[in-house]
């Protein structure tokens, strides 16, 4: 029976045949609702772009221009071509600065990484402890530490007189002290402890934060099949660091190659010319020898470097799908 309320209520005939009345839009308004998005974007975006420019960009530029000229900073300069790059390969103390910046890899580099993996992997299983909470903060403190007040304090520390010495005498070991910072062998290995201990806390902390991604639960579980500590870290904990390695290792062998701060302070690049790098290099041949064009050579040398070392290094630990 049909309802009181729709009675007499005449419903108009559907003509299946009929077009359907659609709903007017404006063709192109999502298209110019993008373009002024993207518009605003590059105006946000304009003053950093500006600045990068003007202060990084440009002076890059100028590097490679005059990395081609013999020049002093100051008179005319002399088109030379490639004569610059030339004399990397032929002058013995510019790339015996190449092979000690790549020599420091090692100490910058792997001691920091090998060391906070063991480091943080131990904090980890301390974690919640007031322990861990010092560690951590013991660990970081060189960090936080600026590289010139490090490399004095390090300067004093490896004095002949220093507590290092006096440390090794303590134990019977007089034998074997020296100013290590001026020692030909032991200099270089010694500017490579100073720059090992000021990245080992960021080393650390990068790679203890890496792990705090892994479930407890995985642990657990491999516990409870009888896997040891060894065995936790190189099936469970190591590969799930892939991306914090490769930062860390990134971070540490462009911190190795562009090392200027610690050399400056502690040796400037003696005794002779054991430990000259091509930071502190660049900076000798620009301002003292003022040989302009032959430090903008160097300084595209080890921007390459840098790339040549930092490109692989990506590509190896980045994220697999």
């Amino acid at each position: 029976m049909a309802s009181p309320l729709r009675q007499g209520v005449a419903r108009p005939a559907e003509n299946p045949a009929a077009p359907r009345a659609r709903t007017p839009r404006t063709r192109g308004s999502g298209r110019v609702g993008r373009r002024q998005g993207a518009l605003t974007g590059w105006l946000f975006a304009t003053p950093a772009i500006a600045f990068y420019a003007v202060f990084v960009l440009r002076p890059l530029l100028s590097t490679f221009q005059y990395s081609v000229y013999r020049w002093d900073g100051i008179g005319p300069s002399t088109y030379v071509g490639l004569h610059n790059y030339a004399a990397l390969f032929t002058n013995s103390t510019l790339f015996g600065s190449i092979l000690n910046a790549i020599k420091l890899i090692v100490f910058f580099s792997a001691v920091p990484v090998v060391l906070g993996l063991l480091i943080a992997s131990t904090i980890r299983r301390i974690a919640g402890s007031r322990s861990a909470v010092v560690a951590r903060v013991v660990i970081f403190f060189p960090q936080i530490i600026p590289l010139v007040a490090a490399g004095i304090i390090w300067s004093w520390l490896l004095s002949s007189t220093g507590l290092i010495n006096q440390l090794l005498k303590a134990v019977g070991l007089g034998s074997v002290t020296r100013a290590w910072l001026g020692d030909f062998t032991y200099a270089l290995p010694a500017v490579g402890i100073i720059g090992a201990w000021v990245l080992l806390g960021l080393c650390t902390l990068l790679l203890l934060a890496g792990m705090t991604k892994v479930e407890p639960a995985v642990y657990e579980a491999a516990r409870l099949d009888g896997a040891g500590s060894a065995r936790e870290f190189f099936s469970i904990t190591l590969p799930a660091l892939r991306q914090e390695i490769g930062v860390c290792v990134t971070v540490t062998v462009i911190a190795a190659l562009a090392s200027f701060d610690i050399i400056y302070i502690s040796t400037q690049g003696g005794p002779g010319t054991s430990t000259m790098v091509p930071g502190y290099a660049v900076y000798y041949l620009a301002f003292f020898q003022r040989e302009v064009g032959q430090a903008s050579a160097l300084a595209v040398a080890l921007m390459i470097l840098v790339l040549l070392f930092v490109l692989p290094i990506q590509w190896l630990t980045r994220e697999k799908d």
